[in-house]
């Protein structure tokens, strides 16, 4: 069967699928501070439909797969889905995670086959951290890490492991260095993201720390970075120096935004078909699936999907005016 390619030549090899619009953290760039109404459990991809989704677009060339949220771990049968993914054959299953609840689960994740892994994590500071999540649980993470490095996830090895570092403008910019003095120290890769704007999250542009702002600060202390070679898909601009053990990159969808590259798909944990992280229009699959769709069905409404896909996002201030889902229903 022929690949998943949208009317500008791009082929689609990446699945971003959420598990649930749940979460045990209630971040300020993700969540409304009031809560978002959830979809029943009901309504929600059961086991069986994210099995069969992701089949059948790994029969198509789809060969990356990462489990997202809401907080994926907060789903109980995460670890089976992780072991009914990691027996397609994918060159990658990864899992975004808070990291609350990873430490427990992660041998179970290791032996289904997960083989990259990033944590969420916007600051080193426990008072902080409480700022942005409305929730205590900084030394869980800590410790989550170290479990992560022990059990073999590092750059330098089969399974990789990130951090994501949400930038935020008066909260937690002045900790730039503090990330890259870490990225330095441990086999990580640490990610600075440009915060985005989403219902709910009362985006204003004045919180924007740019891209070139945050490596900036990287480089009055660490001298000039190097740039390393990211591959046409890649979500961010990665550096290292030398001597360092890990790198840094940075995600800047809002200043340097990397459509041109864009292979991904999302399907949110309600089944709904994303064929653009900040486009509103959607198809649900699970609707499709729960109607008697075929396989080949299923197929035709992501192809038509994608024939309809933009070549690029809007712009910040267009967005910010967008009606779209909060981030936590879409699955980051």
């Amino acid at each position: 069967m022929s690949p998943l390619t949208d009317s500008f030549g791009r082929r689609h090899t990446t699945l971003r699928l959420g598990l649930t619009e749940r979460c045990n953290l209630r971040c300020v760039y993700c969540m409304p501070a009031e809560g978002v109404p959830l979809t029943p459990t009901r309504q929600m991809l059961s086991t069986d439909e994210i099995e069969r989704l992701a089949r059948v677009l790994a029969e198509v060339g789809v060969d990356k797969i990462r489990l997202t949220g809401g907080e994926p771990l907060v789903r109980k049968d995460a670890v089976e889905v992780a072991e009914r993914l990691g027996r397609l054959g994918l060159r990658s299953l990864a899992l975004t995670t808070n990291g609350l609840l990873l430490e427990d689960r992660l041998p179970d994740l290791r032996a289904a086959g997960l083989t990259d892994l990033t944590l969420s994590l916007d600051t080193l500071r426990a008072d902080r951290f409480e700022a942005v999540t409305r929730r205590p649980g900084l030394d869980r993470v800590l410790s989550a890490l170290d479990a992560a490095l022990r059990l073999g996830y590092r750059i330098d090895g089969p399974r990789s492991l990130k951090v994501n570092v949400v930038a935020l403008r008066g909260v937690n910019e002045d900790e730039a260095v503090d990330f890259a003095d870490w990225a330095a120290r441990e086999p990580i890769e640490v990610r600075f993201i440009e915060v985005m704007p989403f219902d709910g999250n009362g985006w204003d542009r004045s919180e924007l720390v740019p891209y070139a702002e945050t490596r900036a600060r990287i480089e009055d202390v660490h001298g000039p970075l190097d740039a390393l070679d990211d591959g046409p898909h890649s979500t961010a601009r990665t550096f290292s120096r030398p001597g360092w053990r890990g790198r840094v990159g940075f995600v800047a969808s809002m200043t340097v935004p990397f459509c041109a590259g864009c292979n991904r798909l999302r399907v949110t944990a309600d089944g709904a078909l994303k064929v653009c992280l900040f486009g509103a229009r959607e198809v649900s699959l699970r609707d499709a699936m729960r109607g008697g769709a075929t396989d080949a069905d299923l197929l035709e409404l992501v192809r038509r999907s994608l024939a309809g896909k933009a070549r690029a996002h809007a712009g910040m201030d267009v967005l910010a005016a967008t009606e779209n889902r909060p981030m936590i229903t879409i699955g980051g």
